[in-house]
């Protein structure tokens, strides 16, 4: 009668209590080391099963422990980023402590703005590159994202903010500034293409653009919000 290595496995299963009744062949058995380098026991195999077994999981273990650790590092910049933020006094300050706190507190090398109908009661404010035009087909994109888009390259015309830095930029986070209506986008750039990349999670990168829109819109005056 011959027995396949599947009949045998699932006969086991059913008689979990075999090798109480035979516990001889648990030495008796000899089956090839899982490394190749001899032969062990059964009772031996399944000790250095149980062995690989718990590395791997030690191995995950250490691997989450950096996740949070990592999380909880973050989830501390962008609370501080929220206690900068409530403490200006103008559309100047804010745009200032934006700028500060991403490139020197989330080591984001460059850093991007633009405003459309949204005004600081000082006019002189208006000057700045963050409220040089943008073109609607850009307008319309930022509009529409639900949520920040990273990404090896730059949409639209965006990659240009960057002037001479542009070329040697590899990767790219776009977060659209809002609050009922988009008023504005931010553009994160660094040389490092692994960065911002297309799979990333955003949660983080949406609650800045969050904190950031909301103060921007607390010291602005909108005349016309309509994209």
């Amino acid at each position: 009668m011959f027995l396949s290595p599947e009949s045998v496995a699932a006969w086991l299963k059913e008689h979990p209590d075999f090798f109480d009744q035979h516990s001889s062949l648990l030495t008796n058995i000899n089956i090839p080391h899982p490394h190749g380098t001899h032969a062990v026991s059964l009772s031996e195999r399944q000790i250095l099963a149980l062995r690989d077994k718990t590395r791997a999981l030690e191995s995950r273990l250490n691997e989450l422990i950096g996740y949070a650790e990592n999380n909880d590092s973050i989830s501390n910049k962008v609370h501080q980023l929220a206690l900068k933020l409530s403490g200006v006094r103008s559309l100047e300050g804010v745009l200032h402590v934006a700028q500060h706190q991403l490139k020197d507190e989330f080591s984001v090398p460059h850093v991007a703005l633009r405003l459309w109908n949204i005004l600081d009661d000082r006019p002189h404010d208006a000057e700045g590159a963050e409220f040089h035009p943008v073109q609607s087909d850009l307008r319309n994109f930022v509009a529409h994202m639900e949520a920040p888009h990273c990404g090896n390259h730059a949409p639209y015309e965006t990659s240009r903010w960057f002037d001479d830095e542009a070329p040697s930029l590899r990767s790219f986070a776009l977060l659209p500034l809002r609050d009922k209506k988009t008023f504005g986008v931010m553009l994160l750039a660094s040389p490092d293409e692994k960065r911002f990349y297309p799979d990333m999670g955003t949660l983080y990168l949406t609650r800045i653009a969050e904190l950031i829109g909301a103060a921007l819109r607390a010291h602005s005056h909108a005349q016309d919000l309509n994209d």
